[in-house]
């Protein structure tokens, strides 16, 4: 009766009979395209656009809503159009949907985020079409259910799909459906539905177009809560093969129902259901919440394949209870022994997934047991595991030491995918294996039709972090950025994928003109810090000044100084409150005064400030003295650079005048002076009383006497000023500029002396700018900081004066 009095309703809301004819193409993706997509998003909801919700509410779940329209009368072949636009077709303008708070849309972080489409588009990237993105190797991720016959009672196989029926031998099962209509009892719509999802694939949506397969979705609807708990999981797994969209509004109401009998169902029963949601692609947080407060009931039948199950259905989910987890560790734990290696990449694929962390010890366990199966895990389960250690930042040299192994065996099977996560694993722990970046190098240009723009940006990102250079391999670097190219159209959804490649590039000095004028134009810059849900100021900052630096000639757009300001201001706050502050940064600092002769000529700042870091700079003049430096850099102003003319201001001292000569000299005894000295000195001048000298002949206590030699020299005060600052001139020019560097094991790949990307970009910009860098290395100035203050500043000293 409730939906026959929505279908009542609907009648009276303008457009609705036009939606009816509109027709809705079903898109059906591969089973690689969908896990694709799930790493950075979650199926949305499905809202209505006009603002007019119907809500089919039976009384058992939720008190029905009520609306402002008036009923209308409809007969049944109205009935039967409605249901078949509301319920198959997805109107543009309608829905109906039983408690909307149950789907849910849930965003990812990387690695890497769902990002609304822009409101703004970029003229530059929108006359590209997207192309679609064909898989390059297909994974079975579904390949542990194959390794118990125990799966096959939590889970469903998908290679087992019914034999297939063709069209013609369903026509007259259809025609019962139109016949019995109000007469069916929970047990035919049943198996009416088992039967018609033995149809040819090919033939689906032949199907979902018939206006009595809708009416038979309408009557599983009404006989739900009639169906038993077997009952409707049978319905659930007729809907995989009948191919029912994820986003179909038939599936809440079925959702809402199975949550609310949760209690009633066994745990295979709970991972069963889990399971033919995953099928389905739909997420159902609602009923996972019911499944996982249920786990502790069952605490004495979770074994292997309980386990590890749970552990896929929380990963596909992306999410777990922070009290689930402390149920869940113990028995990874207990039962980690027993996984088989396929098993083994399931635990670490569902915690990746779900963000969830263990312990340092725990992890370590789990990946000693993927070390001593690694040679029979697939590549798919492989990858899992190094997906994991990204995750927990965990350096583990047995398993590196196996993939240095392993992948290069394998790369030439491997999807691009596969590879990307491999190369990020190795980038974000800071471990470089030239035959593991060599292998993936080779292999990634013969994938380039199937790199999405993630994979390109993020490969390019890792490889030149690693400091893999474009001369090591000719067509890697030219492959990924022609790959970027190709994928333009996805910028305007992901323009962080643009941002991230061309930083990359940056770090190996490489800057396509085309890609970074798009970068850096005003309707990209626009959308890049309106629509992203990621910080993306900082890279855009870092990328334009790189663009300053390396390209002087560049003529194409840039940065507002507006911009550029604020993102400098707010990395020295940072840098303030943090960097600033390490005790190996303040005992140089202080060791630096002390050999140079104060604070004046050791300034801490951001020389570079899009390098993210900070230098102690000192000035040394061509004879190798200390020049003050302080004054030149204020703190309130990162990014201020030196100029001549405040070196000027500060060296030129006072101007000796003639006036202020013959103050200085009235004091002294007229008959050591020439009359005409005297005279000359004095022509003009107010008369001013003398001041006695004191017993020594000085004029003033703290001035020297003068001689004969000193008033000429000082009378020739225009020769020997233009003199002075010709050479503070000449010093400064041909001063040495030295930024300290205080670096630590973060800038460096692990246990080797290869600088990451970005600060071997740093040291790269710094000598454009004319600096000298001096690093005082963690492996030293670490150990220096145990010792006396007299060793320090010997080890400074050989550190600044070494080569000048």
């Amino acid at each position: 009766m409730a939906t026959r009095v929505l279908c009542r309703r609907v009648c009276s809301l303008p457009g609705w009979r036009r939606s009816l004819t509109q027709g809705q193409h079903i898109h059906t993706k591969t089973r690689e395209e969908i896990s694709d997509q799930e790493e950075n998003k979650n199926v949305s909801d499905v809202s209505s656009q006009s603002g007019y919700k119907l809500f089919y509410n039976p009384s058992s779940y939720h008190v029905a809503r009520t609306s402002a329209n008036s009923p209308c009368q409809m007969d049944s072949s109205e009935e039967e159009q409605f249901f078949s636009a509301s319920f198959w077709q997805q109107s543009n303008h309608y829905s109906v949907s039983c408690s909307r708070h149950l789907s849910s849309s849930k965003n990812t972080l990387l690695d890497l985020a769902l990002n609304k489409a822009s409101e703004t588009e970029v003229p530059s990237v929108s006359s590209y079409n997207r192309k679609p993105v064909t898989p390059d190797v297909k994974v079975d991720t579904r390949a542990f259910l194959k390794c118990r016959p125990e799966y096959a009672s939590l889970s469903l196989d998908l290679t087992q799909r019914p034999q297939p029926v063709e069209w013609v031998e369903l026509l007259p099962l259809l025609q019962k459906v139109s016949v019995l209509r109000g007469r069916m009892k929970p047990a035919d719509v049943l198996q009416f539905l088992l039967e018609l999802s033995k149809l040819h694939p090919d033939k689906m949506p032949l199907l979902q177009s018939d206006q009595r397969f809708v009416m038979l979705l309408r009557y599983s609807v009404e006989h739900l809560r009639l169906f038993s708990e077997l009952q409707l999981l049978e319905v659930l797994q007729s809907f995989v093969w009948l191919e029912i969209p994820s986003s179909h509004t038939v599936l809440e109401v079925y959702e809402a129902e199975l949550s609310r009998r949760a209690n009633q169902l066994t745990l295979h029963q709970l991972l069963l259901a889990a399971d033919l949601w995953r099928c389905i692609r739909r997420q159902v947080p609602q009923f996972l919440q019911r499944l996982f407060e249920s786990v502790h009931l069952y605490l004495g039948q979770v074994g292997v394949p309980e386990l590890v199950h749970l552990l896929y259905i929380i990963g596909e989910g992306r999410h777990c209870p922070k009290d689930l987890i402390y149920i869940i560790q113990p028995l990874i734990m207990r039962h980690l022994a027993q996984m088989h290696p396929e098993e083994v990449g399931v635990v670490c694929l569902g915690l990746f997934k779900a963000q969830t962390s263990l312990p340092e010890g725990a992890v370590s366990r789990i990946v000693d047991k993927a070390v001593s199966v690694v040679t029979e895990m697939g590549d798919f389960a492989m990858v899992n595991v190094l997906k994991y250690l990204r995750f927990s930042y965990l350096f583990h040299r047995t398993w590196l030491e196996a993939m240095e192994r392993e992948v290069p065996q394998r790369a030439h099977r491997m999807g691009v995918q596969g590879l990307m996560h491999v190369t990020l694993t190795c980038s974000a722990l800071h471990y470089r294996s030239d035959s593991i970046l060599t292998s993936i190098a080779e292999r990634v240009p013969s994938l380039v039709p199937h790199c999405r723009s993630k994979d390109s940006s993020k490969l390019l990102w890792a490889f030149a972090t690693l400091g893999f250079l474009p001369a090591q391999n000719q067509s890697f670097y030219p492959s990924l950025t022609d790959a970027l190219r190709q994928r333009k159209a996805e910028f305007q959804q992901y323009p962080e994928h643009l941002l991230t490649g061309l930083l990359g590039l940056a770090f190996v000095s490489q800057f396509p003109e085309d890609l970074v004028t798009l970068a850096l134009s005003p309707e990209f810059v626009h959308l890049a810090l309106r629509n992203s849900k990621l910080e993306l100021k900082k890279d855009l900052f870092t990328l334009d000044a790189a663009v300053a630096l390396e390209l002087p000639q560049w003529k194409g757009p840039r940065l507002s100084g507006e911009l550029r300001e604020e993102v400098a201001e707010m990395l020295w706050t940072f840098a303030q409150s943090d960097v600033c502050l390490k005790p190996e940064v303040l005992e140089a600092e202080s060791a630096l005064q002390d050999l140079l002769g104060g604070d004046k000529f050791v300034c801490k700042r951001m020389i570079m400030p899009h390098t993210r870091s900070i230098d102690l700079e000192i000035h040394l003049d061509p004879k190798g003295q200390p020049i003050p430096v302080n004054l030149l850099c204020p703190k309130q102003n990162p990014t201020m650079v030196p100029s001549s003319q405040s070196w000027e201001k500060i060296n030129s001292g006072v101007t000796i005048t003639d006036n202020l000569l013959a103050q200085l000299i009235k004091g002294k005894n007229s008959t050591e002076l020439p009359p005409a000295t005297i005279a000359a000195s004095s022509v003009g001048e107010t008369p001013r009383q003398k001041l006695p000298p004191d017993e020594d002949g000085r004029v003033f206590d703290s001035v020297l006497d003068f001689t004969n030699d000193m008033i000429e020299t000082l009378t020739k005060p225009s020769r020997n000023n233009r003199t002075h600052r010709d050479s503070v001139r000449q010093d400064i020019k041909d001063s040495v500029k030295i930024a300290v560097q205080i670096s630590n094991r973060n800038h460096y790949c692990i246990q080797s002396q290869q600088l990451l990307g970005l600060h071997s970009m740093k040291r790269r910009h710094l000598k454009i700018a004319g600096y000298r860098v001096v690093e005082l290395s963690h492996w030293e100035w670490f150990s220096m900081l145990r010792k006396s203050r007299a060793q320090k500043l010997a080890y400074l000293h050989c550190k600044i004066y070494d080569g000048l």
